[in-house]
């Protein structure tokens, strides 16, 4: 699974790295650069190509929400997190209107920045999985952080945690060809039998499927796809 690149634009290099170790959990994301100012912002964007950008308003040479209607035109597709001190609705209006992913005020909590990159994974994972435009699938797109389950906290089992639930959501998302557990494993990092439990627990909600396929040798093996 290709990675997702992220660039993080903040002037503040111990902010910077804070963030950058927080996307440091998420196996779907390798951070490419980090830029202090505007300049450099537009650089690595021009010289990587990100899909995520996590984006201050304050930097040293210009607003960062003075950098949208040029990233927006150059990086149409580019999903854009705000992570600032700004608390001017000015800002968060301009900002909006540039369709980015979330607006985050410092300082941000680890568990509120989770939840917001794994909105972005989940919309990231949808939009590339190529499945059919129906309202369920604009339903899907949409609903975000708002579902109960799964897709917060409140509601997940005892041995579902919300960041593996995500990881192997993305992972089920983008194999429309379907998937064994130990291959889920591999690719999120984890055991076999852990990966078994968060596939049948997105079969139990209604985001997965699976079916009993038979190998070379012709031992069956439980396949898994996404719904």
């Amino acid at each position: 699974m290709q990675k997702i690149k992220a660039v993080i634009a903040e002037d503040d290099f111990r902010i910077a790295n804070i963030h950058e170790k927080f996307l440091e959990d998420f196996e779907e994301i390798e951070v490419v650069g980090k830029s202090l100012n505007g300049k450099e912002t537009l650089q690595l964007l021009n010289s990587e190509n990100p899909g995520l950008l996590l984006l201050d308003v304050y930097m040293p040479d210009v607003l960062g929400t003075e950098l949208l209607a040029d990233i927006r035109k150059r990086f149409p597709r580019i999903g854009i997190i705000m992570v600032t001190a700004a608390a001017d609705k000015v800002f968060l209006e301009k900002a909006l209107s540039y369709g980015i992913e979330n607006y985050l005020i410092k300082p941000v909590s680890r568990e509120r920045f989770n939840n917001i990159i794994q909105e972005f994974l989940h919309k990231y994972a949808l939009l590339e999985s190529g499945q059919e435009v129906d309202q369920r699938y604009i339903d899907l797109l949409f609903a975000k952080g708002k579902r109960e389950v799964p897709g917060t906290s409140e509601g997940l089992p005892k041995g579902i945690d919300e960041i593996t639930l995500g990881k192997v959501k993305y992972v089920l998302q983008t194999q429309r060809n379907g998937l064994s557990a130990e291959e889920a494993g591999k690719k999120i990092g984890a055991s076999r039998t852990t990966a078994r439990r968060y596939l049948e627990y997105l079969i139990s909600v209604q985001e997965g499927k699976a079916e009993v396929v038979y190998g070379i040798v012709g031992r069956p093996e439980r396949k898994y796809y996404p719904v």
